[in-house]
């Protein structure tokens, strides 16, 4: 009983009891948690850190080793090398595969669109961020350099500005950072997915960054809306003005924000032009979701769509339909496609190893302390440089004053060795000294060069004097940094390609336009096709052509507004209205009914009815001689679904569905040549729509419903023994005389 309560306690708290498996070997005690520990949170960490998570300096580690690889190479100058040579030489420090470092150097590059300032130049075919089918062509085709902007990442690099660490192998040093000049982390957006987090950083306007970094470094309480107007897309667009969505993101650093595509109409032509969209979606897309819009009927107004982009740009051509309101349709695909789409802010950046998320305003400190260092690191480079040379110079200056006495100490001092000692001992300099002097060339031991060359003392002083003040002083450190960002912003500043629109509100748009209002005759035949026509075209022509052997059910007159009810053989009923039918012609077949409304395979429209106002009844006449009494206002729905489930009893043929709007009489025909009167009113209501009726006909064995008509339609002599004042009931047996 013990070993099976211990049993029972490992399993619950996750331990697995040592087995010997055959030919597995020993599977050891351990807990759940602790494999997770030491398996799972190393691997998790390594993308946080690793590969998936930007820095402080906007990139990711793939991003920089891609780049210092580049100026390594020397492609900040010079002419394009073949894309596959700088892959080849990156995997010295990205061990991760060719592919995936040439579709970093692809998202990196000009020709593919995706950063607002590229830093790789690029000749060839790299694709498009805006389509997922057009693909890149592969590194053997392509040729790549380094941008020119690009100079402002490696700026200092080799002054200690940053720290270096090995490779994945040792065999070589890389930065652990790039001493960008200005916060390429809010310039150039970035993405990325790691384990448990993810970062999602928009672009913005390079000289409004510039100009927002220099007020924060003046004042700290700067309100960086002022200068910081909302994000810019390299895509371009609109940004829809929302000041409390951006100051959340401004702020906290999550949010979201809408942009919308730029298009432009043309009126002689019916064609409306979309040359910039949103940076979440993509060409094919957008044209996807707009088919699928046209296929449900929900977009009447568009004719035809193409995609037309080419070397100059992304275009896609809607053609719409004359009378058209092309602002108005805009809208509603605006609300319904892509073409107006958010962008989820998500700004989470490793700041000393650590993921944080931060504000813009807090980022952009941050990346002040960072720039900070980089300014302190160089400054103390060079100050250590120029005080070298100082010390170097101070000792040449002593053998000054007696040049012949050092010429003497090296002529007679019979080893190389003692010449540097020699040199110390007789003119009181130390060894670094000594030995810059006895590596001066014969013919510069002369007076003039020496004097020359000691005149560099002052400046060094001052010099020196200069780079220990900007050390001991912050607000001098923050100048230059100032300076540094009025200079970047000067070289290589852009207009803002996404505008901005303000006052926007579409909250109220309805997501169809206003329809238009006007009589028009409706024809719907047995084999379920479905016919608009208005008064006047049916006056030109009214002979009604039909498919072979088909025939007009039910017709009326109603309005272009009027909303349709169609019965099918399912048991389902699918609302519509009369404006989603063209107008047509007596001469025209019609519309199939269930191609028109998407229904499902093998499914027809048997019945139709027409109202106005969604009030009143429908009586539902099935052939066992049941009568279902559904008021109108169980087919309304709050949402604008067109199918309705469960609306008729499928399992018994539908022979009629008659609209009432008030209490009226309907003859019922069986095939056993009866007739029956039966008044709505006195059929119960019922307020489901799947209610199977009650029985208001009383049929022989075999005999069925077989007709209905409404009692107005018909001339009868004599009525009264056709009625019933109770259900079911036979009804009466029709003679000549009747009718």
């Amino acid at each position: 009983m013990r070993k099976k309560a211990k049993k029972e306690e490992q399993r619950q708290i996750g331990i697995i009891p040592n087995v010997e498996i055959s030919d597995a070997g020993l599977m050891i005690e351990t807990l759940i948690t602790e494999t997770l520990r030491t398996n799972y949170m190393p691997y998790a960490m390594s993308v946080i850190i690793s590969r998936a998570i930007p820095e402080i300096d906007g990139f990711k580690p793939s991003h920089r080793k891609l780049l210092y690889t580049m100026y390594l190479m020397g492609l900040l100058t010079g002419a394009r090398t073949k894309s596959a040579n700088v892959v080849g030489q990156t995997m010295k420090l990205n061990p991760h595969g060719d592919a995936p470092i040439y579709e970093t150097m692809v998202r990196l590059s000009r020709g593919n669109e995706t950063l607002l300032h590229a830093y790789v130049d690029s000749k060839g075919n790299f694709g498009k961020s805006y389509s997922r089918d057009m693909a890149y062509a592969a590194s053997r085709y392509t040729e790549v350099k380094l941008a020119p902007i690009s100079n402002q990442l490696f700026s200092d690099i080799k002054k200690g500005t940053v720290e270096f660490v090995d490779n994945y192998d040792g065999s070589m040093k890389e930065p652990r950072l790039l001493p960008v000049t200005f916060p390429s982390i809010l310039v150039n957006s970035n993405l990325g997915i790691a384990v448990g987090m993810a970062s999602s950083i928009c672009s913005f306007n390079l000289a409004e960054v510039c100009q927002t970094e220099v007020a924060l470094l003046k004042n700290p309480n700067h309100d960086i809306l002022s200068t910081l107007k909302g994000p810019d897309f390299p895509g371009g667009g609109y940004l829809v003005y929302d000041e409390n969505a951006l100051r959340e993101v401004y702020e906290t650093g999550r949010g979201s924000l809408k942009i919308r595509s730029k298009y432009e109409y043309d009126p002689k032509t019916h064609r409306i032009e979309i040359t910039e969209i949103p940076p979440t979606t993509t060409v094919e897309a957008i044209m996807d979701k707009i088919i699928d819009l046209v296929k449900q009927g929900k977009i009447k107004e568009i004719s035809d769509i193409r995609d037309e982009t080419d070397i100059k740009g992304l275009r896609l051509a809607i053609e719409v339909k004359r009378g058209t309101d092309a602002d108005f349709l805009m809208r509603k695909l605006f609300k319904m496609t892509p073409l107006e789409d958010s962008f989820s802010c998500n700004f989470t950046v490793l700041i000393d190893g650590m993921p944080r998320q931060l504000g813009v305003k807090d980022l952009l400190m941050e990346w002040s302390r960072f720039r900070r260092d980089c300014v302190k690191r160089r400054t103390a480079f060079d100050l250590k440089i120029n005080e070298d040379r100082l010390h170097i110079l101070l000792g040449l200056k002593t053998i000054l004053v007696d040049i012949d006495k050092a010429i003497k100490i090296v002529r007679e001092t019979e080893s190389e060795k003692e010449v540097v000692p020699n040199l110390m001992i007789g003119f009181g300099i130390d060894e670094i000294q000594a030995e810059y002097i006895a590596e001066i060339k014969l013919r510069h031991l002369n007076r003039e060069y020496i004097l020359q060359r000691i005149e560099e003392i002052e400046n060094l002083r001052k010099k020196i004097k200069d780079l220990k003040d900007l050390l001991a002083d912050e607000k001098k450190i923050d100048r230059v940094i100032m300076l540094e960002q009025g200079e970047v912003a000067k070289q290589y500043a852009q207009p803002r390609r996404t505008q901005i629109l303000y006052d926007v509100d579409d909250s109220d748009i309805p997501l169809e336009a206003p329809e238009k209002d006007y009589p028009v005759n409706v024809f719907f035949t047995h084999e379920g096709y479905f016919k608009k026509i208005t008064p006047q075209s049916l006056r030109m022509g009214s002979d009604q052509r039909l498919k072979e052997g088909d025939r007009i059910d039910f017709s009326c007159e109603a309005n272009n507004s009027s909303r349709l009810l169609f019965y099918t053989n399912k048991g389902q009923v699918y609302l519509s209205k009369c404006s989603q039918f063209d107008d047509t012609k007596a001469s025209a077949i019609g519309d199939y009914v269930s191609v028109k409304l998407g229904m499902d395979d093998g499914e027809v429209a048997t019945h139709c009815i027409v109202t106005d106002d969604m009030k009143g009844n429908i009586l539902l006449f099935y052939s066992n001689g049941k009568v279902a009494n559904i008021p109108m206002s169980s087919y309304e729905t709050k949402s604008n679904r067109k199918k309705l489930t469960n609306s008729a009893n499928e399992k018994q043929e539908l022979v009629a569905a008659l609209y009432a709007h008030e209490a009226k009489e309907f003859a019922i025909f069986s095939d056993s040549g009866r007739m029956l009167l039966v008044n709505s009113a006195l059929v119960p209501e019922k307020q489901l729509r799947s209610s199977q009726g009650i029985t208001v006909m009383k049929l022989k064995k075999g005999a069925q419903v077989t007709d209905v008509k409404p009692k107005e339609d018909l001339k009868l002599n004599e009525v009264s023994k056709f009625r019933a004042k109770t259900f079911p009931a036979a009804g009466g047996i029709i003679k000549l005389l009747d009718m």
